[in-house]
């Protein structure tokens, strides 16, 4: 259940992030796409996070965490360039969104583990 409610959170942090308002370079085409890139992104966290984090664990050590800011960057904007209806016109949108969504991703996690 934890995870089905942090999907959707990240889903509509996702789509929050396509609309206009915030301008960023981020556009999410149909609604439902964000339920697609919030599905993958919790796969990613889940799956493929802990092995990207292992690997770059001597650069991490070496800036303190702040490579990781990095690596979500690189996911994102990879996520962009494989889904049709989601795209990010540069990096440092692919930043600032991934930068955003992580700390959607925190709060969530610590709202969730509070039960």
């Amino acid at each position: 259940m934890k995870t089905i409610l942090h999907f959707l959170i990240i889903s509509v942090a996702v789509w929050g992030l396509g609309l206009a308002y915030f301008n960023l370079g981020i556009s999410v085409a149909p609604w439902y796409m964000a339920l697609v890139v919030g599905a993958c992104l919790v796969v990613i966290n889940f799956l493929v996070k802990p092995v990207i984090n292992i690997l770059t664990l001597p650069i991490n050590i070496i800036t303190l965490g702040l490579f990781s800011l990095v690596v979500n960057g690189i996911i994102f904007w990879f996520l962009a360039k494989i889904l049709p209806g989601f795209s990010v016109n540069s990096y440092t949108a692919a930043f600032w969104g991934a930068l955003i969504i992580s700390a959607v991703n925190w709060i969530a996690g610590k709202i969730l583990k509070s039960d």
